[in-house]
């Protein structure tokens, strides 16, 4: 696994001729969904630090972004399900005052069934997916509430929603991501820092591929590009969703489920248990 850390700077003859946004990081950078993300923050105006394992792989894609953009893009390799290497990134993250956008998209996912599964890789899809995502969200965040602005984005994904699809070790992750970014709003949303969370469908990305299924073997229906889910999503940020479901045709959808999610919230913890529990039963 790669461990050591590259930094660098891509300077073209177009950077600095924009105005900046700060600094936009993206995890998980160097192909797919990350790496359409960082070419459309660094077309926003935002320079990058772009975080992947493939060191190699980040550099080409930095030198591409600098040259198409004008953008300054640094590159930091790091494997986020090694300990080390999850510090080395937190303190980056704590310590450059430039940095006002954070995308956590680094992730991987699982298809087979609990009992088929490997309990080692599912321990490691936790470590990336749950507690990487956590301590670098803690890390950036103070930053953002210290200067008033900032913006975290983290990608969950539709099984959060729909345990039953897929491996439900994964839901459960994506589950998490959900629930925290909700959780953040509440907790720091007001501190000017904005948060959302993103959940794709199926994506053709090398997710799949990994995840033990490619995605030639999907329905084509219900697999989106790439850059159609990331524009999307970059949509519904504009228009200030907590929650982005980018395949969702009507919105309001999402608002009955999650008002109906509320709802429940007065009647899930009281001094007595619901009379259901409580009735004498039938007698035959």
């Amino acid at each position: 696994m790669a461990t050591q850390t590259q930094q660098g700077a891509h300077t073209g003859k177009n950077a600095g001729t924009n105005a900046g946004k700060g600094i936009a990081v993206v995890t998980g950078a160097s192909s797919g969904i990350g790496a359409v993300y960082a070419d459309r923050l660094a077309r926003r105006g935002y320079d990058l630090l772009l975080i992947a394992r493939d060191g190699n792989k980040l550099a080409s894609l930095a030198a591409r972004l600098n040259e198409s953009t004008g953008r300054r893009v640094a590159t930091l390799s790091a494997d986020l399900t090694v300990k080390a290497d999850v510090r080395r990134v937190e303190e980056r993250l704590r310590a450059d005052r430039e940095i006002t956008l954070l995308v956590n998209n680094a992730g991987v996912g699982a298809t087979a069934p609990l009992l088929d599964s490997d309990l080692d890789q599912l321990e490691t899809m936790i470590e990336l997916n749950v507690t990487a995502l956590t301590r670098l969200s803690a890390a950036v965040l103070p930053g953002f509430i210290e200067r008033g602005a900032g913006t975290l984005i983290n990608i969950s994904s539709i099984v959060a929603l729909a345990p039953e699809l897929l491996n439900g070790t994964y839901s459960g992750t994506k589950a998490y991501v959900l629930n925290l970014t909700q959780s953040l709003h509440h907790e720091v949303g007001g501190k000017g820092v904005r948060l959302q969370a993103v959940l794709p469908g199926a994506t053709s990305t090398a997710f799949w591929d990994r995840a033990g299924l490619a995605v030639e073997h999907l329905p084509a229906g219900i697999v989106m590009s790439a850059d159609d889910m990331v524009d999307a999503a970059l949509a519904g940020l504009d228009q200030g969703e907590l929650v982005t479901i980018p395949s969702l045709p009507d919105a309001a959808d999402w608002q009955r489920f999650n008002d109906a999610r509320l709802q429940l919230q007065p009647n899930l913890s009281r001094d007595v248990p619901a009379e259901r529990y409580t009735r004498a039963p039938a007698t035959v």
